[in-house]
């Protein structure tokens, strides 16, 4: 006896009347789905227009059912490779997700001497804290020899770092590769603990504006990343990042690197003694608008030498109020993160951490740390290839 189903046929013009039919549609049998049957080839025949759109119907919802079930699953628990979502109930502006686990924090040499905040288990920076509200400070030619030693190692370390971005690398394994390159000279990664940041520099990847954190995600092919690289050495820190494509981009995303780095430029350009730290916005905001990009009000660049984030606090958009004026011995950052897009805000992960546009449009941001000299300014972590 047949195991074959009985069921009605399902042609709309049955001439038999729709009995029960026995001839299965080879498609739907082929596919799985179940009940498609009809009385003969000829009632098949006729009706295979209507059939097929409601096949091809069938199959779409079956394929969303399907995707929705392996999103769901992930956001449950663990894929296959043991990767998972930490934040599976979190709403995302993009489509960029966080692959965890993150790895173990990796260690630091007893040897190698660490910033305060290093030894405290909040992170918490108590040199900048009694900082508060002090000027930005001018150093001395020695201070300013050792930042010079700090930027230098700092670029290095960043164009090793850049060597390395292509599609199937890990942003974890990005970061053991600073990791390593910073104590090789005997420095520290200035972001590893501070204020409890687990890793030592920040992978910040397509929509993300900032402070991205290494995890297990793979770069693919069309990303665009930020690699963040701060170091602290005899002292003194150092301060710079730079946005790169991963593989082949997009004219959007291309554009957009662009346009960071003109901002960037730009202002890097007015800097000199007695010019105004507000007016460093008035530089960058133009240059974005007129490429259809936003400038980030959230952050700032800032004031750096012995402290990590001292004053003075640096907005990147025009029509500030930030105080201050530039002289000669002054180290600080510019860092422009710039937005496709005309929206400027930002949303955070519940890392606490990782930054994002709130519409899921991509952001590029560049860093230098910068000297005011007595001729104008010095830009401590150049690279080979930059012309003021």
């Amino acid at each position: 006896m047949s195991s074959q189903p009985v069921v009605l046929c399902q042609s709309t013009d049955c001439p038999q009347g729709n009995p029960p039919s026995r001839l299965e549609c080879p498609t739907c049998n082929k596919l799985g789905i179940r009940g498609s049957f009809f009385c003969g080839q000829e009632c098949f025949k006729a009706n295979w227009v209507p059939h097929s759109r409601s096949l091809i119907i069938e199959v779409t919802y079956q394929t969303c059912q399907k995707t929705h079930k392996i999103i769901h699953d992930l956001a449950r628990g663990p894929a296959p490779d043991g990767t998972f979502n930490p934040f599976p109930n979190y709403t995302y502006s993009g489509t960029l997700r966080p692959v965890y686990p993150i790895s173990p924090k990796r260690q630091v040499p007893d040897h190698i001497p660490q910033p305060d905040y290093a030894e405290r288990d909040d992170g918490v920076p108590i040199s900048e804290m009694r900082a508060l509200g002090h000027p930005p400070r001018v150093l001395s030619p020695d201070e300013i020899e050792k930042m010079r030693t700090a930027c230098r190692m700092g670029r290095e370390v960043l164009d090793l770092a850049a060597s390395h971005v292509r599609p199937g690398i890990t942003t974890d394994e990005l970061d053991a590769i600073v990791h390593q390159a910073i104590i090789d000279r005997n420095a520290y990664p200035s972001p590893l603990g501070y204020r409890k940041f687990p890793k030592s520099f920040c992978t910040s990847v397509n929509e993300v504006i900032c402070h991205g954190i290494p995890d297990q995600r793979k770069l693919r092919d069309g990303d665009i990343i930020n690699l963040d690289i701060s170091l602290y050495y005899q002292g003194f820190h150092s301060d710079l990042n730079a946005t790169y494509p991963v593989g082949t981009v997009d004219e959007d995303s291309a554009k957009l690197i662009r346009t960071t780095r003109e901002c960037l430029d730009a202002a890097i350009r007015m800097c000199k003694p007695g010019a105004l730290f507000r007016d460093i916005g008035k530089a960058i905001e133009p240059i974005a608008k007129a490429n259809n990009c936003a400038v980030v009000r959230t952050y700032t660049g800032h004031g750096i030498n012995n402290l990590f984030h001292p004053a003075p606090n640096i907005p990147h958009y025009a029509k500030n109020k930030a105080v201050g004026t530039m002289k000669p011995g002054m180290c600080f950052t510019i860092e422009p993160m710039i937005n496709l897009g005309t929206n400027w805000d930002t949303q955070h992960w519940d890392d606490s951490w990782t930054a994002t546009t709130i519409d899921g449009k991509r952001s590029a941001q560049f860093e230098e740390t910068l000297l005011v000299t007595e001729a104008g300014v010095e830009v401590l972590t150049a690279g080979k290839d930059f012309v003021l």
